[in-house]
């Protein structure tokens, strides 16, 4: 197939400001993508982190848009190897520039990725060869472009949806030679050159993760590149055996070449389109998105999309620290779920073995971390873009229905199984609640139903669908530690996966509840308990439980144990965001709770670096002192998150940890990110704006008594006196006002029960 590239005139969109004060900021500048692309210093992390990647937030200086199909980076580690992300700070030697499919700030691993590498002088095929040593002083790094001065050669890259651009400046005159380098760490790939049209097409075969680890998921990543000059040399390698073919497959380390004689200041401009169809799809994509334009062109529209996602919540009156701080965590909240259908919507049947489907409404989306990002980073997405918001629960209802199983961590479009719980369920019931409803009800019901209730056939589990060990807990109402979950990537963990199931179970009773669907609803309110059945009465917190009713022996509550999931028994006790009331119930009453919360922070205990605690700094606002969450979340604010390469505080998975940052300097967070209601903390600037759906605007002020205040002594709401130390999500929906003013010292503020969320009721 060819693809010659053609004068073709486009109509470039402007995207214009919808409000003075976006259009008065530059809020692009504050984004410091080399944040979280070294090992952690935060204290927690230090604390907490187990060694290897749990130190790392393992984020990328990635260019490209928001929830974009491809990332572009900098490439400084070869492979697609689990945990290892494709750029990581500390490196020295630079080895090309990826189209990446790395999930920001994860554990898992890159696939149906393609490397760029220029080599000037010599052509060079292995990899330790054509390395080049780079510096930091060197890089400039933007979330709409990147650029690196090099001893041969200045490079600089730009991104649109689907589609990059990389831009190769000689610094002397000599050959310059291109390496087109397909990343499969399987060996399952092509490529192939054509020197007449300047053009490269190939694909990397993509491979399962988790359950199913290793087994083709039945797609490609493709890839068009298009230079803006013809080569007057092509061929194809694999290792050091370089060959003048067009073609090459299934080789070890393979890739093509293309090769110029340039003059000192001359540049090659390489177009690239990438497709999870196929070469045909990354084609289209590469000419509705790029076509004729020039590469600045496409960097000024990527630096204006970007304005404009950015500026969907403004702020001011705190230190250029800080505003690097939030918009770099804004940057990297706004990067997934990734965009996975072509411009005429292709895209590859979900767990499919190639077949294509066809978007019916708007987009289709995939990687989805659901075990992170349904505690904060889905539900900001929720007020700020509920149209994505909607595209993302029908790409859910997609996939039960061509899978026929709701997946439980969809990633790599395939059922991985990964993790613990069934938030997409979580997720789908956070959205309903909020009346973003957009898609066929019904069938998302049907869907999370089955997941709940009914369990896989062997091979439909074996290849990851359903709950894991769901019979256990449907018997025993907890999952007891007889139950070693073994066919799981993360085995056992017997009681994070009851109190998550509880949750689930809560986050669909909302739904059934809604739906008139009594018995459901009265059966899943009754499983929304199930956390008191691991709740250890003589211990005050959860522990191992045995099938006979036993609880398990040897309790350390600040050790990891099998029983947990990567954290500790008193970590995980706090795991109860549907009824904190109840959890504070059965420790014995809220001053109990109030203790154990201190306890906890008291000896260090707090794990910021990990999801599962994310929530527990808010729940002061359900004891007589909702002062020491204003307390605890600012020293959260000040001591674990920062913007240099190490600042943040553990692996950011998909954007959660960030947009933890995010919600919490603004003032509030989704404790339960299914109820619609979110605790009030201290805003850590003067004025806050959201810009929301429907071209409305939400404010919060502070008025602060002295420099340092943090207390919250009284809380205004257009005007007029606000008592309650949570608010809801009616009133963002709201064009309102919230004003909160900060003391310096404790108050009584929201500190009597009738202040608090409601939690369930027995």
């Amino acid at each position: 197939m060819h693809y010659q590239r053609r004068s073709i005139s486009f109509i470039i969109p402007i995207l214009l400001c919808t409000a003075q004060q976006i259009c008065s900021q530059n809020l692009l500048h504050y984004v410091q993508p080399l944040s979280g692309t070294a090992p952690s210093t935060t204290p927690a992390a230090v604390k907490h982190s187990e060694a290897g990647s749990e130190k790392n937030a393992n984020t990328i200086p990635s260019v490209g848009l928001p929830f974009g199909m491809t990332q572009w980076v900098a490439q400084t580690r070869t492979s697609e190897t689990k945990c290892i992300p494709p750029y990581v700070y500390n490196d020295t030697l630079l080895s090309g520039f990826r189209g990446t499919h790395w999930i920001s700030g994860s554990c898992m691993q890159d696939y149906g990725s393609f490397t760029i590498m220029p080599v000037v002088g010599k052509l060079k095929t292995r990899g330790a060869d054509y390395a080049v040593p780079f510096s930091h002083n060197n890089e400039t790094t933007s979330a709409a472009g990147y650029s690196v001065e090099t001893k041969s050669f200045t490079a600089a890259m730009t991104a649109t949806l689907r589609c990059g651009m990389l831009r190769i400046t000689m610094h002397e005159d000599d050959s310059l030679y291109l390496l087109f380098i397909p990343n499969s760490d399987f060996n399952q790939c092509m490529v192939q050159v054509d020197a007449s049209t300047s053009s490269v097409f190939g694909y990397n075969k993509v491979h399962r993760i988790y359950q199913g680890w290793g087994q083709p998921a039945g797609f490609n990543g493709w890839m068009h590149a298009q230079t803006d000059k013809q080569p007057a040399i092509a061929g194809t390698f694999s290792g050091n055996l370089v060959s003048y073919q067009s073609v090459i497959r299934n080789q070890q380390n393979c890739g093509a070449f293309a090769g110029w004689k340039l003059r000192k200041g001359e540049s090659i401009v390489i177009a690239i389109g990438t497709s999870f169809s196929s070469a045909d799809g990354a084609s289209k994509n590469l000419l509705s998105e790029i076509g004729n334009r020039s590469f600045d062109i496409v960097k000024a529209a990527a630096q204006q999309e970007w304005q404009k996602s950015l500026a969907a919540v403004t702020v001011s009156g705190a230190n250029e620290k800080m505003k690097r701080i939030f918009y770099t965590a804004l940057y990297h909240a706004l990067q997934h779920p990734r965009l996975y259908n072509d411009v005429d919507g292709t895209y590859p049947k979900f767990a499919g073995n190639g077949e294509l489907m066809r978007t019916a409404h708007r987009n289709y989306y995939d990687d989805f971390s659901m075990w992170d990002i349904y505690r904060a980073q889905l539900p900001l997405i929720e007020i700020l873009d509920t149209a994505r918001t909607n595209d993302f629960v029908r790409s859910m209802i997609l996939k039960g229905q061509q899978g026929s199983w709701l997946p439980i961590f969809p990633c790599w479009n395939s059922y991985t199984s990964a993790m613990i719980g069934d938030h997409v369920t979580a997720f789908i019931a956070s959205a309903y609640n909020r009346g973003i409803r957009n898609y066929n009800v019904q069938e998302a019901y049907r869907l999370m139903r089955q997941n709940a209730f009914t369990v896989a056939n062997e091979t439909d589990y074996k290849n990851g669908t359903g709950r894991r060990a769901l019979p256990s807990y449907l018997q025993y109402h907890y999952i007891p530690q007889e139950d070693s979950v073994p066919i799981a990537f993360h085995k056992k963990e017997q009681v994070s996966r009851t109190l998550e199931y509880a949750f689930d179970d809560y986050a669909l009773s909302i739904i059934a509840k809604g739906l008139n669907k009594t018995e459901d609803y009265q059966l899943l309110s009754v499983r929304a308990f199930n956390y008191q059945n691991v709740f250890d009465p003589t211990l005050k917190m959860v522990n191992g439980r045995y099938a006979d009713g036993k609880w398990a022996d040897h309790y350390s509550p600040d050790f990891r144990a099998s029983y947990i999931t990567e954290g500790t028994p008193r970590q995980y006790t706090f795991y109860v965001p549907q009824n904190v009331q109840g959890l504070s119930k059965i420790m014995g009453g809220e001053q109990q709770l109030e203790n154990a919360l201190d306890s906890l922070f008291a000896k260090g205990e707090y794990w910021h670096g990990n999801e599962p605690g994310h929530q527990i700094p808010f729940m002061y606002n359900f004891t007589a002192s909702p002062w020491k969450t204003q307390k605890v979340v600012s020293e959260i604010l000040r001591d674990e998150y920062s913007d240099g390469p190490g600042g943040l505080s553990g692996n950011d998975d998909a954007g959660q940890m960030s947009a933890w940052y995010v919600f919490a300097s603004i003032g509030f967070y989704p404790l339960n990110p299914v109820s619609g209601e979110y605790q009030l903390c201290t805003p850590q600037f003067e004025t806050i704006t959201l810009q929301l759906p429907g071209n409305k605007k939400f404010d919060i002020i502070s008025h602060k008594d002295s420099k340092h205040a943090m207390f919250i002594s009284k809380v205004l709401w257009n005007g007029k006196l606000y008592d309650k130390n949570f608010i809801t999500h009616a009133m963002l929906q709201q064009e309102g006002r919230l004003e909160i003013f900060l003391a310096d010292k404790p108050s009584s503020w929201g500190s009597k029960a009738a202040n608090r969320a409601a939690g369930l009721s027995q």
